[in-house]
């Protein structure tokens, strides 16, 4: 790989020469290919990490377009996963690096296998099951991760380095309840917001990699673009007083699978995932030409969608099938109407 193309980066001091060529051998897993994932993959593709595997489960939609900055109005049209058109954009930037995309689920069966070998964990999701997952790993495996998270003007991010730092479940030992914070769905999200918070942790990765993880303050970063505000919370003795039982007793209930579901709503999109209990092959071809007296059908070498014809209420039914199985239905929020529409349509 050429450093030359890093050559203003290298100036600076905190990376240098041996930073840069530590990033050029870094090995780094980005989980969500969405808001925050767009601006953390193309930060660290122009920085010249040398390896980046996106995992992400959805695809591109008009709505994403306000601040997801890896996409546009033909990813859109071509029905793409996000990951696929993420990777497509990120090439032209940096042809040198590696660039894995996977259209997948990130669940407790198969995040052990996409942080393999991995140097740093970075969270680029919108849910609290993933990113408990993400701690039980981190911690499974001693690698570090990034906790990141962004609803209307605000973001917060924390790094953790495990058996060192504080853990996901020292901050909060479970997710929160059900409608007890804002989402999405009832805050918004603007773009400027989804720009700073991942910026900040872009440049913690940055830190991580390049050597200088030991001058990582162990802090709680809270940000709110709206007001101009910035918070620090010192969280370097969480680990100690909380005493939590992930990183004192090894209990990973979300890598053990004990802690998971089946069918997640997914926010802001009026729209529901189905998740099969076990894992498929499908044959999308077999499966867009059965679906054909449903309703309308399109399909690409990575999915099918069908508009249902037959109505179900208020809004129509859109189904989003990928060749594990897993499916996207839009137009209720209801996990069991979601569950009923998958077994009738593509099978129990």
């Amino acid at each position: 790989m050429s450093l030359s193309r890093y050559h203003k980066q290298m100036l600076f001091a905190g990376v240098g020469r041996d930073g840069q060529q530590r990033l050029a051998d870094s090995h780094v897993l980005l989980i969500g290919c969405g808001a925050l994932g767009c601006v953390l993959a193309d930060t660290l593709v122009r920085a010249g990490v040398g390896r980046i595997r996106l995992v992400d489960r959805d695809f591109v939609e008009l709505s994403n377009l306000q601040r997801q900055i890896l996409f546009d109005e033909q990813d859109v049209t071509d029905h793409l996963p996000k990951v696929i058109a993420a990777e497509r954009r990120l090439r032209r930037v940096n042809s040198e690096i590696s660039i894995e995309p996977v259209v997948a689920d990130v669940d407790w069966s198969n995040i052990g296998e996409f942080a393999d070998g991995v140097s740093l964990i970075l969270d680029g999701t919108d849910n609290f099951e993933i990113r408990y997952l993400i701690n039980d790993v981190s911690l499974q495996t001693g690698i570090p991760w990034i906790f990141t998270g962004c609803t209307g003007s605000v973001g917060q991010v924390m790094p953790v380095f495990p058996h060192d730092s504080a853990c996901l479940r020292c901050l909060m030992p479970g997710p929160p309840p059900p409608g007890s914070t804002e989402t999405c769905d009832t805050a918004g999200v603007l773009g400027p917001a989804v720009s700073a918070v991942a910026s900040w942790q872009a440049a913690l990765a940055l830190k991580i990699l390049t050597g200088h993880a030991h001058e990582v303050d162990r802090k709680l970063t809270i940000i709110d673009i709206w007001t101009g505000s910035f918070r620090q919370v010192d969280v370097s003795k969480l680990r100690a007083t909380s005493q939590c039982p992930a990183c004192f007793q090894a209990e990973r209930l979300w890598l053990c699978g004990t802690q998971k579901s089946s069918s997640t709503i997914l926010c802001g999109r009026n729209a529901v995932q189905v998740t099969p209990p076990e894992k498929l092959e499908l044959s999308l071809a077999d499966v867009a030409n059965r679906l054909q007296a449903a309703g309308d059908v399109v399909s690409n070498p990575f999915l099918v969608r069908v508009t249902i014809s037959e109505s179900y209420g208020e809004h129509p039914i859109e189904m989003t099938i990928f060749p594990d199985g897993r499916a996207i239905i839009r137009g209720t929020e209801d996990p069991a109407m979601a569950r009923t529409l998958y077994a009738r349509y593509i099978g129990t």
